[in-house]
């Protein structure tokens, strides 16, 4: 009779590396995506606000800049294009205040119109200042 002899046990081992790294990066994902309450320690009462629209309308400064270069204060056109004719347009509109202003400038308008504009703005210091956009066409 032929008896096998001790069976040689071999060393099980668990390699923990890339369960290491998965729970590393499902840590990341859940850190990354999760917003977190920005919810304040104090307690504090916000003031209410009605949401009628008001009676008056919103004042503005309209700017128009046509494809050649010309300014438009409020629809009405300027005698030229210098800067010292805009500031005294915007100056003559601003009576009441600083007023905010919206500038629409013609794509195919000059550079120079639109940063001269930007300029006598600057120049009057004009708290808020809006260029008009519109989305591209698909």
């Amino acid at each position: 009779m032929k008896f096998r002899g001790p069976v040689p046990e071999e060393d099980v081992n668990i390699n923990l590396t890339p369960l290491i790294d998965v729970v590393f990066l499902l840590l990341i994902f859940f850190m990354v995506s999760t917003t977190f309450d920005t919810t304040s320690q104090l307690k504090i009462r916000l003031p209410e606000a009605s949401q009628t629209e008001s009676s008056q309308p919103a004042r503005k400064i309209t700017l128009l800049i046509d494809a050649n270069g010309k300014f438009y204060v409020n629809a009405r056109e300027l005698t030229n294009s210098k800067s010292a004719t805009l500031k005294a347009a915007l100056e003559r509109v601003m009576t009441n205040g600083k007023l905010p202003i919206v500038i629409q400038s013609d794509a195919a308008s000059p550079v120079q119109a639109l940063v001269t504009a930007m300029d006598v703005v600057g120049q009057l210091g004009l708290p808020q200042v809006s260029v008009a956009t519109t989305r591209p066409i698909e």
